[in-house]
C-alpha cells in the first residue's frame, strides 16, 4: 500500500538536512580494449549524523520535500563541484538526471551550466546519464532535453539498454553518444548462455549507429572478460572499481593492467565476436 505524503513526511524528517550534506562517491568507468579509465560515474549519497544514507533512500524521500526536481537539481551540481578535478586529466564525469523531472530544458538546466562555469569544468568532458523514473517523458520532450545538453559541449548517454525505458526505440530514434547495457545481460554469463547472441547483436546495433557501450555490473573476471571479447567498449562494475569517495588509483591501476592483458590476449587469438572462449 502506498503511503500519503503526509506520512512520508513524517517519516522523512531527516531529509532537509540530507539535502544539506549531499556526497559523491564515484566510481570509475574503463576503456575495455586500452585499459585506460575513460571516466568516473558520480554516485550520489549523503552524510547524515555520521552515517551514510544511500540514493535509494534520498529518491524516495524527495517526493514528500519539495519534489523530485529539487534533489535532482542539487545532486547535479553536487556531482559537478566535487567531481571537477577528476575532469582536469582529460577524463569524464558521468553525472545521473531524471529527465521526467525537466518541465522546460531552457529553464531547469540553468544551474547546472551554472555550476560548470563556476567550477571550470569543460563542458565537453561531462556524460549527462538518463536515468529511469516513474514520470519518464515522452519521446520529444526526452529529445529536447539532450539536445540542450549536447549545445552546450555535453554528451549523454541512455542506461539500462535491454531492460525498462531504454528501449532500442529510444536508442535509435534518440542517437545518444553511449548506451550502458543493462547489468543483468551479462550477470554470470557463460560461454554456452543464450544471452551471449542477444549480448552481441545489441552491441553491433549500437555501434552501427555510432554508439559507445557500456558493460556495467561487472563483478567478476568472467564477466569483465566476456563483456571485452563480445565487443563492448566500455566497462564498469565491482570487478574493475568500486564507489569511492576518494579516488582509488591503487585498484584503476591493477584493473587498468588487467584489462591491457586481456586485450592483447583476444587481439593474438582473434575470436568471432559472439564467442567468448578465446578469452577463458
Amino acid at each position: 500500500m502506498t503511503l500519503p505524503l503526509w506520512l512520508k513526511f513524517s517519516d522523512s524528517a531527516w531529509f532537509p538536512e540530507a539535502l544539506r550534506g549531499l556526497k559523491v562517491a564515484f566510481q570509475p568507468v574503463f576503456d575495455l580494449h586500452s585499459g585506460e579509465v575513460f571516466g568516473h560515474e558520480a554516485l550520489i549519497r549523503a552524510e547524515l549524523g555520521g552515517r551514510i544514507v544511500g540514493a535509494g533512500d534520498l529518491l524516495a524521500a524527495a517526493p514528500a520535500h519539495g519534489g523530485l526536481h529539487v534533489f535532482d537539481r542539487q545532486a547535479r551540481q553536487a556531482a559537478i563541484f566535487q567531481g571537477a578535478a577528476l575532469t582536469d586529466s582529460g577524463s569524464h564525469l558521468l553525472i545521473n538526471f531524471m529527465p521526467g523531472v525537466v518541465y522546460d530544458p531552457e529553464v531547469c538546466l540553468n544551474t547546472t551550466f551554472a555550476a560548470c562555469r563556476q567550477s571550470g569544468v569543460d563542458p565537453a568532458r561531462l556524460i549527462f546519464e538518463v536515468v529511469e523514473t516513474e514520470s519518464y517523458p515522452d519521446l520529444e520532450v526526452l529529445r529536447s532535453v539532450l539536445n540542450r545538453y549536447r549545445r552546450e559541449g555535453m554528451r549523454v548517454a541512455l542506461d539500462d539498454l535491454g531492460a525498462g525505458h531504454s528501449s532500442l526505440m529510444y536508442l535509435e530514434a534518440l542517437r545518444p553518444d553511449i548506451v550502458k547495457l543493462d547489468q543483468s545481460l551479462l550477470l554470470g554469463i557463460t560461454e554456452n548462455d543464450p544471452r551471449v547472441a542477444l549480448v552481441d547483436a545489441l552491441i553491433r546495433y549500437a555501434h552501427n549507429l555510432d554508439v559507445q557501450v557500456v558493460a556495467e555490473g561487472l563483478e567478476t573476471e568472467a564477466e569483465v572478460r566476456a563483456a571485452l571479447a563480445l565487443g563492448a567498449d566500455l566497462g564498469q562494475g565491482y570487478g574493475l572499481g568500486r564507489p569511492a569517495f576518494e579516488r582509488d588509483t591503487a585498484t584503476e591501476a591493477a584493473s587498468s593492467q588487467r584489462l591491457r592483458r586481456g586485450a592483447a590476449d583476444r587481439r593474438q587469438c582473434q575470436p568471432h565476436a559472439a564467442s567468448i572462449t578465446p578469452l577463458t
